[in-house]
This record gives C-alpha cells, sequence and structure tokens, in this order.
C-alpha cells in the first residue's frame, strides 16, 4: 500500500512518514498543493493525509478539485481545526476520516488501516479509470462524477475495457463479453455499440487499434 502526505509542517511530517514506514506502507511526502496536484495525477497511490492548515485553505480546494474529477482514493485530514462546521464542511468535500492536531500516530495507523480494508473491500465492486467508474453491484457508471446512462451490453463494453485499460481487446473477445452463447450478433454489432458509448464518454477515450479491436486511452 502506497501512501501521499500532504503537510508543509517538516517535524510533524518527519514523524508520520516514520510511523507509516513502521507500519509497513510506502509513502510519499509533499509540502504544498502543486507538488499533491502532480502527485495525485500518477493515480498510484491508496490513501491521502492531508494537512487541512494549509494557507488559503489550500488542502480544501485539493481535495475538492480532486473529488470533481473523479478522484475516489480515501482521505485522511488532519487538522486544527475542531469546530463542528469546519468538519462538517471537509466531510461534505469528500473526507473519509479526520484526526485533530495534536494526536497519537498510533491512532493514525489504526485508522489507515481501517480504510484500506475498506478500499479492498469496495475494489472488487468498484472499477475506476481516468474519471470513469463504474459499481458492479448496481450496474451504475458515471464520468467525473456525472451519472451515464448505459444499456446493458454498453456498460459490458466499458466494463471490459476499463477492467484491463492498457490492453486492445480483440472483436471476438469484446463480443464475448457483451453477447450469450446463442445470441444472435449481427456483423456491425460492435461497431454500433463503440459509436453509442463513445457519444456518452467522449469518442476520445476509446482507441481503434486497427486490423485488431479496441482500448481505452487516458486523457488526463
Amino acid at each position: 500500500m502506497r501512501l501521499l502526505l500532504l503537510e508543509d509542517d517538516g517535524v510533524l511530517a518527519g514523524s508520520v512518514v516514520e510511523a507509516m514506514r513502521c507500519a509497513g506502507y510506502a509513502i510519499d511526502w509533499v509540502r504544498d498543493r502543486c507538488e499533491a496536484e502532480l502527485s495525485l495525477c500518477d493515480e498510484t497511490y491508496d490513501l491521502l493525509v492531508l494537512d487541512l492548515g494549509l494557507p488559503g485553505d489550500a488542502g480544501l480546494d485539493l481535495l475538492n478539485q480532486y473529488r470533481t474529477r473523479g478522484g475516489r482514493v480515501p482521505v485522511i485530514i488532519l487538522t486544527a481545526r475542531d469546530a463542528v462546521q469546519s468538519r462538517i464542511r471537509a466531510l461534505d468535500v469528500g473526507v473519509d476520516d479526520y484526526l485533530i492536531k495534536p494526536f497519537d500516530l498510533e491512532e493514525l495507523a489504526a485508522r489507515v488501516r481501517v480504510l484500506m480494508r475498506h478500499r479492498t473491500s469496495l475494489a472488487a465492486q468498484v472499477c475506476a479509470h481516468d474519471g470513469l467508474l463504474l459499481n458492479l453491484v448496481s450496474h451504475e457508471a458515471s464520468l467525473h462524477g456525472v451519472a451515464l446512462d448505459l444499456v446493458p451490453r454498453e456498460f459490458s463494453l466499458l466494463r471490459a475495457l476499463i477492467e484491463e485499460p492498457h490492453r486492445v481487446f480483440t472483436h471476438r473477445e469484446l463480443l464475448g463479453k457483451m453477447y450469450g452463447p446463442d445470441d444472435a450478433i449481427d456483423s456491425n454489432a460492435l461497431e454500433v455499440h463503440v459509436h453509442r458509448l463513445r457519444q456518452k464518454i467522449g469518442a476520445e477515450r476509446i482507441v481503434t487499434v486497427r486490423g485488431i479491436g479496441y482500448r481505452l486511452r487516458k486523457l488526463t
């Protein structure tokens, strides 16, 4: 598991980094919003530990922007603001948990473990890629938080592509994901579904690999 810490206090950051590494986590530390934004673009983190007390509400603004564009990584905030309204505001933006400074490092490690267990449980039910989110239980889909109206075969097509976003799928493989063995399949069925899905998620997100099939493209 890999964590990202955004904290401008070097002493506190050093303590958190040491505690998380002792708990078995890999952790990267950044000092400001710009560094955090660049790091989050990699989409390789399992949890963000965020100082809410950065100058100019930068921490809360970063979180709001991250959630708006579809970021799903759990977030724990570290804050000296113990007012109820401050905590409510943070929860409304998309915080998963918070600790009020000063806090115990063992408690932080425990809260990280809880969120990691929850994330592992949800991972089997949700597929996410570049702002796209599929709930495999409810069969709901969204793009940057906006619901997508997908018919079942469009959902199955997108699910196949999103589960292995760097792989090129052949026509036969994708049809096998969308249709049963006894279904009648029109000769241009896949092209029709790809065209309709492109209209809903953006044509540039699905790449045609001539002579082979299709794959997803990451835009951000």
